[in-house]
């Protein structure tokens, strides 16, 4: 079970927060999925998405460098040995950030590729314009654009 806060530990205006070490944390360095299906992730990834492969590890766990953060693709293993989540359930959204022209370009891909849109290209009330879909595990994945 995972972190479960109590009275002690929830902060409040009666109880400012204390001088953490976590407050050195400047980015997300690394974001790690874990796959059912390599194969068709890589797949997905490489071929759809066409993210570079930038170090395979083994055959459980490859990186692909987006800008600053790495994206690695893993088999559970020593540290995750939790159940898959379910198909059609989503346990994690990643967003990737392009030029506002490029969220139709990058629907028009997918769509190539045979990949069903969740929602097609939409410019939203808060000032982007967004794009949802699934990879092969059903992860939802987001490509949006600041308007």
């Amino acid at each position: 079970m995972g972190y479960v806060p109590n009275e002690k530990t929830i902060v409040n205006d009666q109880n400012p927060p204390s001088t953490s070490p976590f407050h050195s944390i400047r980015a997300v360095d690394y974001t790690v999925i874990f796959v059912r299906d390599m194969t068709a992730m890589r797949r997905f990834y490489e071929g759809v998405l066409r993210f570079p492969l930038t170090r395979e590890l083994s055959a459980g766990w490859i990186e692909y460098q987006i800008g600053c953060n790495t994206l690695a693709l893993a088999r559970p293993s020593r540290t995750a040995k939790d159940a898959s989540v379910p198909t059609g359930s989503a346990s994690l959204q990643l967003a990737f950030k392009v030029a506002d022209d490029d969220v139709d370009r990058c629907a028009d891909e997918l769509v190539r590729y045979g990949v069903d849109l969740l929602e097609p290209p939409t410019d939203q009330p808060f000032g982007h314009r967004t794009l949802f879909f699934r990879d092969p595990d059903g992860n939802l994945l987001e490509v949006y654009a600041e308007i």
